[in-house]
């Protein structure tokens, strides 16, 4: 990737483990930002709880603020869509996204009105044993995603449902002027691994609702691991 001052910050996002979830359209309509559509796969809806790391982290590519350089995200998220020109931009809306860092949190809010919180976190990833846990602490209790996985990575069948949920390259949010806000996110196509198995525990209800909270206690209807890669986030556009 090459340096470009509308760069916002360039990462690694690496480990990500994103449990998908079938809902009903008029479930996430209400979120959907002015301007963009709900986007779907063969006529179904998704939700996505996303657990990665976040390494790397430089502001314009460049600045490396001390102690929030490498931290766990966890979100929550759904896909839209924008036609521009006739060309298609999928993106991403984040209904919550969680980090350790009260800093991060509050800049994020600030410079892109995006839902973000700060929580207790922790987190383990290991390639050897191929298993990644992603937590969080709501409510003195812990929420968590686990997945284990096997094999090698490669990527996702072309048309796939998994290749359709990872292949997300704009970020979409509303403003409080009820406006919106577009951003585009820049890396490679990421390889993933065949995964063994899954389990969610805990009560997010606190964080994300009630409605959420029964749709995550459920098995997710696919389960993706990815490996990721270098990231670069572009400055937001006011679109609507």
């Amino acid at each position: 990737m090459t340096a470009n001052a509308n760069v916002f910050l360039t990462a690694e996002w690496r480990d990500l483990l994103l449990l998908n979830y079938e809902v009903e359209p008029e479930f996430v309509r209400r979120s959907v930002p002015r301007g963009t559509e709900l986007d779907s796969f063969r006529g179904k809806t998704y939700v996505s709880l996303v657990g990665f790391r976040f390494l790397a982290t430089r502001l314009s590519g460049k600045l490396a603020i001390p102690f929030h350089t490498d931290f766990t995200e966890i979100n929550l998220r759904f896909y839209v869509r924008r036609e521009v020109q006739g060309e298609i931009r999928r993106g991403v809306v984040f209904i919550a996204e969680i980090v350790p860092r009260l800093a991060i949190a509050t800049a994020a809010r600030v410079l892109y009105n995006e839902n973000y919180v700060c929580r207790k976190m922790k987190h383990e990833t290991s390639r050897e044993t191929k298993s990644l846990q992603y937590s969080w602490k709501e409510v003195e209790r812990w929420c968590s995603l686990q997945a284990d996985f096997a094999g090698q990575p490669a990527l996702p069948e072309e048309g796939s449902l998994q290749q359709f949920l990872i292949e997300h390259y704009w970020g979409y949010t509303s403003r409080k002027d009820a406006g919106s806000t577009e951003y585009r996110v820049e890396h490679v196509p990421w390889k993933i691994w065949p995964c063994m198995k899954v389990n969610f525990v805990g009560d997010p209800s606190n964080l994300y609702g009630h409605e959420f909270a029964e749709i995550l206690r459920k098995p997710p209807d696919s389960v993706i691991i990815a490996e990721g890669s270098a990231v670069s986030v572009y400055n937001g556009t006011k679109i609507a």
